[in-house]
């Protein structure tokens, strides 16, 4: 039983939890399918325009030297200024691939949810562990208490001290398992599994495993972040569809036959088919304005994306500093909390030494214990804040 129960442990893990949200989450599912919806339009504009065939009926038979024409088909196909489907099929390519870097967006930014709150629930777990733990602590002060007070040695005052600090902590514990099972619901919506669903958390190490300083991360977000990489393919959609609109005012071209059937005619001879080709047209784009207003239009445009390139640019730059300031704190607060609570320990358990053979403040004792409890919970919460911050810069990098 203790192997299985290992087992199921083992796969219950964070990359478990985001394989099932990349599974699962219906946001990515509706943005996978806007992708694969932008793969079905490169067949289309690739495509030549429909060829037209005609059926055209001699009411009144127009009378030939072999017979009269009693009907006729007509064939023809047009055909766009030459690389003009090649154009406009790049720019369906190039905009296929914005809409897979918004996908994978979508899917950075899951993660970073789905991590943020598994931490936020690492957290407040532990919260409750430390909170239960020093109530039992606070009960066992209330016994030392009692007796000191049966002996004479201590004030009743002391009892209610602790009584006062038992139900102020029962209080915050109640807060937090409340606050626990919204974090449960909200990280099992992000999973698209039952709210109920519990939720296994591992023990965080203390020591800082982050590999990357603030170059590699800038550069890398250059490179590899997943909006920029968007507008990069939107860009390049943009300069085909500018070729394509030059070309659309070029002339067109017309390839067609003509076959018209004979009846007999008069003088008794068979009727003979005119087979009757080429028939070759030419379609002369005559209003200039609306070809030269595509191709400013589509200026226009490329000239927004570039300044929205920019700006998105400098607000992950913005957006990097602050994370990476975050995280540093948090790793500081880590080295700092871990220290201040076995420095508070030690205090503590002087502090308790004292009053068992003497007559210390336990008001004393109380605020120090508060301290204990105050640095263990900010320990966690630095852990799980340095593990949130390095979730932001794995998205800002497009990881």
């Amino acid at each position: 039983m203790l192997f299985l129960i290992k087992i199921s442990s083992a796969q219950n893990t964070l990359p478990d939890y985001l394989k099932t949200a990349a599974e699962n989450n219906p946001e990515l599912a509706a943005k996978f399918s806007e992708y694969n919806a932008s793969l079905q339009v490169i067949p289309q504009v690739k495509a030549l325009p429909d060829p037209k065939v005609s059926f055209a009926y001699f009411i009144m038979p127009v009378e030939t030297r072999t017979g009269p024409q009693q009907f006729k088909i007509s064939a023809s196909q047009f055909f766009p200024w030459f690389g003009s489907l090649k154009a406009k099929e790049n720019a369906a390519i190039q905009t296929a691939k914005a809409y897979y870097e918004d996908f994978q967006q979508t899917k950075s930014k899951l993660f970073m949810d789905v991590r943020t709150s598994y931490f936020t629930l690492y957290y407040i777990e532990k919260s409750i562990e430390i909170t239960e733990d020093n109530l039992e602590i606070l009960k066992s002060f209330k016994k030392l208490a009692a007796v000191k007070v049966e002996t004479g040695k201590a004030s009743a005052t002391d009892e209610l001290r602790v009584d006062m600090e038992l139900a102020e902590l029962e209080n915050k514990l109640a807060l937090l398992r409340d606050s626990y099972f919204s974090e449960q619901v909200k990280f099992n919506n992000l999973l698209n599994v039952k709210k109920e669903r519990s939720v296994v958390l591992n023990e965080i190490t203390k020591e800082n495993s982050f590999e990357f300083n603030k170059k590699i991360i800038s550069d890398s977000i250059k490179v590899n972040n997943h909006d920029l990489k968007a507008l990069d393919f939107k860009l390049n959609a943009l300069n085909n569809i500018k070729t394509a609109a030059r070309k659309d005012g070029m002339p067109k071209f017309l390839i067609g036959a003509d076959y018209t059937f004979i009846g007999t005619g008069e003088n008794n001879l068979a009727g003979t088919d005119a087979f009757l080709i080429p028939k070759v047209g030419i379609s002369i784009p005559l209003n200039r304005k609306k070809y030269k207003a595509k191709v400013f239009e589509v200026k226009y445009k490329q000239d927004a994306l570039t300044q929205k390139k920019e700006n998105t640019e400098n607000l992950l730059q913005t957006a990097l500093e602050t994370v990476f300031k975050d995280f540093n704190d948090a790793d500081r607060r880590v080295q700092l909390y871990v220290s201040q609570y076995e420095i508070a320990k030690k205090a503590l358990r002087l502090l308790e030494n004292e009053y068992e053979v003497s007559s210390v403040n336990f008001e004393e004792i109380l605020r120090m214990e508060r301290k204990v409890l105050n640095f263990n919970r900010a320990t966690e919460k630095a852990l799980s804040d340095r593990e949130k911050a390095k979730s932001k810069i794995y998205f800002l990098m497009g990881r």
